[in-house]
Parts: structure tokens; sequence; C-alpha cells
């Protein structure tokens, strides 16, 4: 299942590390990624496609999991199913 998985918050050292090992843990794969510091310094932002796992982590697990590495972050983590990501942009 592709999932697009947004994140934003005041920048610190490791985001992308916490990130990323919740993601291995639950077997899912980042296909691409895009990340980028806004403004002064103090923003960072980024965008992942992955690919998750059902089998071994449903989309609920993931998402609670990426909430709780938000929260303990101080940063906002959505994760969106691709699917409804492109229906919600499509014309």
């Amino acid at each position: 299942m592709k999932c697009v998985i947004s994140v934003l918050g005041k920048d610190r050292s490791g985001i992308v590390a916490a990130i990323a090992t919740t993601l291995a843990e639950c077997s899912a794969n980042i296909d691409d990624i895009s990340q980028t510091i806004l403004g002064q310094g103090d923003i960072f932002s980024m965008t992942m496609l992955t690919t998750l796992a059902p089998e071994a982590c449903d989309f609920n697990t993931v998402q609670e999991k990426l909430e709780k590495v938000g929260a303990d972050l101080g940063v906002q983590i959505i994760i969106q199913r691709e699917d409804v990501f492109q229906m919600m942009y499509k014309i």
C-alpha cells in the first residue's frame, strides 16, 4: 500500500532518523523523500512516499506509531493513503 507522509515542525536533530526507524520497524519502505528547512532555518518540512507492508503493520498501526513519534519530537506527522491523497487533488 502506497502512502504519503508529511512532517512539519521546528527543526531539530533526529527527526528523519526517528521516522525512518519507525517505518523500518513496521517493514515499510521509503520510496521517495524530499525535505527542506524553511525560513531562517526554524521550520522543518518533509514529504515521503512510502510502501507499507500491511501483513507486518496495518495502516492504523503505522499511523499510531507515527503519531507517537511526532508527539515525542514535537512535530506534526500526517500519513495518508496515496489513492485518497490523489483523489483529493483530482479536478
